[in-house]
């Protein structure tokens, strides 16, 4: 479990972290603009949860496969 856990450790430290941030944004940005675009050209007020879910789901998703590239090498 030690391997692992430095693995973890690995991931949240720049670069990784960082362009797992950089997708987040773009990802993020796109599927609010998909999901909540209504909204937004409405200039009605945005369901907070999804706008967090959004962006987070691909921060996860893209550490997620770094950890994995790692953790296999």
């Amino acid at each position: 479990m030690t391997d692992a856990n430095s693995t973890l450790r690995r991931v949240l430290r720049p670069p990784i972290a960082t362009r797992s941030l950089m997708v987040a944004l773009i990802v993020g940005t796109l599927l609010n603009a998909i999901n909540q675009g209504p909204e937004l050209w409405r200039g009605e007020p945005l369901v907070a949860w999804k706008l967090a879910l959004t962006y987070c789901v691909p921060f996860l998703v893209a550490s997620y496969g770094a950890w994995s590239a790692l953790r296999s090498s």
